[in-house]
């Protein structure tokens, strides 16, 4: 009787030694999957400088002036370049009628009638949108 029991007990330090060693080993696995986060981390952010020291480079103003000057063929305003409002031209009449569907909302729901001809589709006879006349000087 006194044997079983030693041997029980053995058996129960065994078991218990093997999950204390799993544990450990799992808790190992785990601080070096924090470590190698950390890692991970602290590149990121140091990326994230670089990218930041980068982007105040590119953006700087004076930089994008130099960069204007160099490729734009830009001129300063004139005064005679502003008009006032009440001279623009009238806007330009919808090429939709109003009431009608939209063929470019047709298109986006249902893609599928992208694969018909082009031949049934017809334009608005001439003379059913009214072009702007030109506004008379004053």
């Amino acid at each position: 009787m006194m044997r079983l029991l030693n041997i029980c007990l053995i058996a129960a330090l065994v078991a218990a030694a093997a999950y204390v060693y799993r544990i450990k080993f799992e808790s190992t696995r785990q601080a070096e999957r924090v470590a190698k986060l950390r890692m991970e981390i602290r590149r990121e952010h140091d990326r994230i400088a670089v990218l930041r020291a980068e982007w105040s480079k590119l953006d700087s103003p004076a930089r994008i002036q130099d960069l204007a000057a160099r490729h734009l063929a830009l001129k300063p305003l004139d005064s005679r370049q502003f008009d006032r409002l009440d001279r623009l031209p009238e806007r330009p009449p919808d090429l939709v009628p109003p009431g009608t569907a939209d063929p470019i909302g047709v298109l986006i729901a249902k893609p599928e009638v992208m694969d018909m001809s082009t031949a049934s589709v017809t334009a608005p006879p001439a003379g059913s949108v009214p072009m702007p006349r030109p506004k008379a000087k004053r």
